[in-house]
């Protein structure tokens, strides 16, 4: 078994399953379309080598980690001066996540806990930006003409350490330095509603405790740590483009439950598998192993927004 340092990218677009659901072949057209004419020739630009594509995921490796970062920095640039000319229906949006760490590598795959880290790293991205992990931003953070934003330490699924995250700001006015990302004001709305859910759920679960002794017993495991999903919130509105707010609400709250110490929270794309499909929560929690599930609906009209959220046990 090989093993080596190796800086990873990994790409993936945001809202794929419902852009499949509307018009499956032209999405798939959409992705092969930006793999071959944006990926792979950035990615040769930049010393880089495109591992395979998951699904409507991107896996590079790189040599160099300001390889890694400058070319996710092109990828991004390029891909939003693209969608600039287009209809919003033909808009696919990606996240990337770039981490420095060590991998393992078997023939031409490449996985372990450096793959595994970029992985969190994009779902923790913004759609049409870039998160990169601690390791990446010390090696970077002089090297490249962008800002960064700290989000502080994440706990991610399957790593056991926090993971110290920041969000790359695409403005050369920032180089070097570390501030607040901008919002609008709707996406702002939906953050600070995240936040309000995530601590009145977090309030709720600290008074009833059901997985101390005493609890329900039909929710007890081995695992005394409480588990949660955040599913994907649909979107009643009858503008489409607020499945884009929809789908920001859920991640915001998938990132902010997360940082709650003791609760395990399901990444979001474990969640998103279950996006527009019918469901019920004894296959959710059995699929995914949780004992909580957190679903709602964002719904917007005129300029009022109302967002239901509730939770429920299998």
């Amino acid at each position: 078994m090989e093993r080596r340092l190796a800086a990873v990218l990994i790409a993936d677009v945001v809202g794929y399953s419902r852009m499949s659901e509307i018009d499956e072949a032209r999405t798939r057209l959409l992705f092969h379309s930006d793999l071959r004419e944006l990926f792979e020739p950035r990615t040769a630009q930049h010393h880089g080598r495109l591992v395979k594509t998951m699904g409507d995921g991107v896996l590079v490796e790189f040599h160099s980690v300001v390889d890694a970062l400058h070319c996710a920095v092109e990828l991004q640039q390029e891909k939003a001066r693209r969608n600039a000319a287009l209809p919003p229906e033909q808009r696919m949006v990606f996240r990337i996540g770039v981490n420095l760490g060590d991998i393992i590598v078997e023939g031409d795959d490449i996985h372990g806990d450096g793959v595994n880290i970029a992985d969190r790293m994009q779902v923790l991205a913004e759609p049409g930006g870039i998160a990169i992990s601690g390791t990446t931003y010390d090696h970077v953070k002089s090297k490249l003409a962008i800002g960064y934003r700290a989000l502080g330490e994440q706990k991610v699924k399957s790593i056991s350490e926090p993971i110290r995250v920041y969000r790359v700001v695409l403005d050369p006015v920032t180089e070097g330095k570390i501030s607040g990302a901008r919002r609008d004001r709707q996406s702002e709305a939906v953050h600070v509603a995240a936040i309000g859910i995530a601590t009145l759920l977090f309030a709720g679960l600290t008074w009833w405790q059901p997985w101390q002794p005493g609890g329900d017993a039909s929710v007890v495991s081995s695992d005394t740590r409480p588990s949660l999903v955040v599913l994907p919130f649909d979107n009643l509105s009858t503008d489409t483009e607020q499945g884009y707010l929809a789908d920001g609400l859920t991640e915001d709250l998938t990132t902010e439950l997360a940082r709650i110490p003791g609760l395990f929270v399901i990444s979001r794309n474990a969640a998103f598998t279950f996006k527009d499909k019918p469901r019920l929560p004894s296959d959710v929690s059995t699929q995914l192993g949780v004992r909580y599930i957190l679903e709602g609906s964002l719904r917007r009209t005129g300029g009022q927004m109302r967002i239901n959220a509730n939770s429920s046990t299998p």
